[in-house]
């Protein structure tokens, strides 16, 4: 299949442009207010051009490179390898400042904050250390092929080494990064999962660049295919590289789990951001743009003294300030966990994560999904009921923020969240852990 696949070179933009950013931030902000400013700055610079950079539809190495700069890259890295040493809440709060600027670029960071920290989830401390060095100190951007829509990447073995072969669909900022995130199952053995972290650049690692969706267009969400690319048994997050075996310490617990509602709370927080972006945006095109309706029978000289757009923009933001508070309260709950069972050196406490635990802090997670969901989607079209028909000029831009969060909430049925939640209230049920919940 995918030989068959056209491949397209897209042209990248050029990380030159932001090169004066890269002295601006080189202090590394040094409190969780600084570290969530620091994202504040980051979308205004992406801001200024958004629409016209989503229009131009360059693969984001430029992007990329203005994250690096910021720092924004490190925020939830181990102080002592040059990171944020900052809490997951304080990372969802990047994302979604990000993201109300650049859906496409909240969503590469909040990919990259999952990939990056993928071995403290499922990894063993000793690799959890390891790669975090290596990440942090090299500063690399961390893409992703695992898609579990697809079938799981082959893996076959020897005694130094273990290798992936196959296609994926889609994956996650491949293109514009520097190190790739695999997960495959042992061929024959299927039920054996490895993670791994490989080098992008590499002729195994042969990406279609054929991402040509309605949104979240900067994203290098294409497809990739997967040939012979090789990684040492060492690499082989949670596994005992002696046995050639899943290691149970860290494989055989509920901690590793963790990685599902952990990347559930990424897109809901660009999914928030992108909702509250579309808020600012209309608003201020509102204030400086759209006129008042002259045929009502109570007209107004302002669209700001208008009944039905005072009402409608002020049920959005009271939806969307309840929306917030709901994904704080989710994110939080991931601080306390994370730092309860995954914050000791050498991962001895993470076997204390109970099922329970894990699996009510995946309905505070379900909860919050549901009502971004539903509210994002609302606003982000229902913004063009209160800033007019102009506001439909593509040179305007405002779909963008619809476009963007309808492509990404149809990652997985929001509908089954919503069983989820149901089955937690009505039989006390906490859901079973899946590549979705």
């Amino acid at each position: 299949m995918a030989d068959k696949i056209q491949v397209q070179i897209h042209p990248s933009s050029d990380p030159a442009v932001y090169r004066e950013f890269e002295a601006k931030w080189a202090a590394l902000p040094t409190d969780a207010e600084g570290w969530i400013q620091r994202a504040r700055d980051v979308g205004a610079v992406l801001a200024a051009d958004a629409a016209a950079r989503e229009q131009a539809n360059k693969s984001p190495k430029a992007e990329v490179a203005l994250l690096k700069h910021s720092g924004l890259t490190k925020v939830l890295g181990l102080a002592k390898y040059g990171g944020g040493g900052q809490p997951w809440s304080v990372g969802y709060r990047a994302i979604r400042e990000v993201a109300k600027a650049d859906g496409s670029i909240g969503m590469l960071l909040g990919y990259h904050l999952l990939w990056s920290t993928t071995a403290n989830v499922v990894g063993s401390a000793e690799q959890a250390d390891r790669f975090q060095k290596l990440i942090l100190e090299n500063n690399y951007f961390i893409g992703g092929a695992v898609n579990p829509r697809d079938n799981d990447l082959k893996i076959t073995y020897d005694d130094e080494k273990f290798t992936y072969n196959g296609f994926k669909h889609f994956n996650t900022g491949g293109v514009v990064s520097d190190l790739t995130v695999l997960e495959g199952a042992i061929e024959g053995r299927p039920e054996e999962h490895i993670f791994a972290f490989v080098p992008t650049a590499q002729a195994g690692i042969q990406f279609l660049h054929n991402w040509d969706n309605v949104g979240l267009r900067l994203t290098e969400s294409g497809s990739v295919k997967i040939e012979n690319v090789s990684a040492p048994w060492a690499d082989a997050l949670g596994w005992d590289a002696e046995k050639k075996k899943p290691d149970l310490a860290w494989l055989g617990i509920n901690f590793g789990s963790l990685l599902l509602p952990t990347i559930q709370l990424v897109f809901i927080n660009f999914y928030l951001g992108i909702a509250q972006g579309a808020l600012d945006f209309a608003k201020g095109y509102t204030v400086k743009n759209t006129r008042a309706w002259p045929f009502g029978g109570d007209n107004k000289d302002s669209p700001t003294d208008e009944f039905y757009i005072l009402a409608t923009y002020g049920n959005f933001f009271a939806h969307l300030r309840a929306a917030e508070t709901l994904v704080d309260r989710a994110g939080s709950e991931a601080d306390i966990l994370y730092n309860k069972y995954g914050s000791s050196a050498d991962g001895s406490a993470r076997a204390g994560l109970t099922a329970r635990e894990r699996g009510e802090w995946a309905e505070w997670v379900a909860s919050a999904k549901v009502v971004a969901t539903d509210t994002g989607l609302r606003v982000t079209a229902g913004v063009f009921e209160v800033t007019g028909s102009r506001a439909t000029a593509s040179k305007v831009g405002l779909d963008r923020f619809w476009r963007d969060l309808r492509v990404h909430t149809l990652h997985d049925p929001v509908a089954y969240k919503n069983r989820e939640v149901g089955r937690f209230l009505l039989l006390d049920e906490v859901p079973e852990p899946t590549w979705y919940t």
